[in-house]
């Protein structure tokens, strides 16, 4: 899926278009309302954009597609016949505008994708799902964007993996697209980003693609040439699941039943450790001491950390695998 962030002429949502022709583009995307932050900033050309965007893909033989954030964006858009519609993060945030517009699309035959919400929140984006369901919208997709938090460098909104990984799991049966422009927010990230979500298995991508990204009226730092677009997408390695080669399927068999087993005793011994907490949960209560030891948990935190550099492991994940414990001792601690 390529196109501007935003549609702002006719002749520039031409142009782009034209360039994308040959192109490897399944569907042409266009931003027609957009959900500005500041009040001053561009918000999209509104209404008229979308016969723009229409009669581009129309030029090319392509569908198109725009993001819609209230019933009546819906009602116009279906009006021009727009082709795919999307839901974006600040609207998916709302439950309520969620069901607005859910209830617009009743009895509508149109595929609808819906990005993830700004918060980490998998409810959120599952309940989304469940809504537009609800009322009938049977051909529905995912967009992976990202979200944003505190410090999201070096991206403008952070990955976070493992969300969209679980999102995944929990409906597999629909298809899921990852937005590298909006993860990043800056060009040079793009590639590594876009091929890290097809490593993943994510069911496409979305791409900001402008005829003239230095003179975008909106989000220019993330926008790609037409060439610079093909230039990526030709260089992204394309995965398979798994292989039908008889030596993989023996070796990685095997290596799996170490990690099985390794997994176990990993196990065994979490177990171990929480009833040395419970013990210590007892003598504390005994001697009425507070459950929370500040000194004795930045002591495991940092000579955990130090000793999980010896074995390649990064910071962040021993801080967060530790953390994790923490929570759990002291949750075995508190029972007693």
């Amino acid at each position: 899926i390529a196109g501007p962030c935003s549609v702002e002429s006719e002749s520039q949502m031409m142009k782009t278009a034209m360039a994308l022709k040959d192109a490897p583009v399944d569907i042409l995307r266009g931003g027609i309302w957009k959900p500005r932050t500041r009040p001053n900033a561009f918000a999209g050309v509104g209404n008229k954009g979308l016969s723009w965007l229409k009669k581009a893909g129309e030029a090319i033989g392509k569908p198109v597609g725009t993001e819609v954030a209230t019933p009546m964006h819906v009602e116009l858009a279906l009006s021009h016949e727009i082709d795919i519609l999307w839901i974006g993060a600040r609207t998916t945030a709302n439950p309520f505008s969620v069901q607005a517009i859910a209830d617009a699309l009743k009895g509508v035959d149109i595929p609808v994708m819906i990005k993830n919400p700004v918060s980490p929140d998998i409810g959120l984006w599952l309940g989304a799902l469940e809504r537009l369901n609800k009322v009938g919208v049977k051909r529905l997709a995912t967009i992976h964007r990202g979200f944003s938090l505190v410090d999201s460098r070096p991206y403008r909104n952070q990955p976070t993996w493992r969300i969209p990984i679980e999102m995944k799991r929990k409906v597999p049966e629909i298809p899921m697209i990852c937005d590298p422009s909006h993860i990043c927010g800056n060009r040079s990230l793009l590639a590594a980003v876009a091929q890290e979500a097809v490593d993943l298995l994510f069911d496409g991508l979305m791409i900001e693609v402008h005829n003239d990204p230095n003179s975008a009226m909106s989000d220019k730092e993330q926008q790609l040439t037409p060439a610079g677009y093909v230039k990526l997408v030709n260089g992204i390695n394309f995965k398979t699941e798994t292989t039908d080669n008889d030596e993989f399927l023996k070796k990685i068999t095997q290596l799996r039943g170490e990690i099985n087993k390794l997994d176990s005793t990993f196990i065994e011994l979490l177990g171990q450790r929480m009833t040395l907490s419970e013990e210590i949960g007892i003598c504390k209560k005994e001697n009425n001491v507070s459950v929370l030891q500040p000194s004795r948990w930045a002591e495991i935190l940092e000579t955990r950390v130090a000793q999980g550099k010896t074995k390649n492991l990064s910071e962040d994940f021993v801080t967060k695998l530790y953390q994790l414990m923490h929570e759990e001792s002291i949750r075995h601690q508190e029972d007693v």
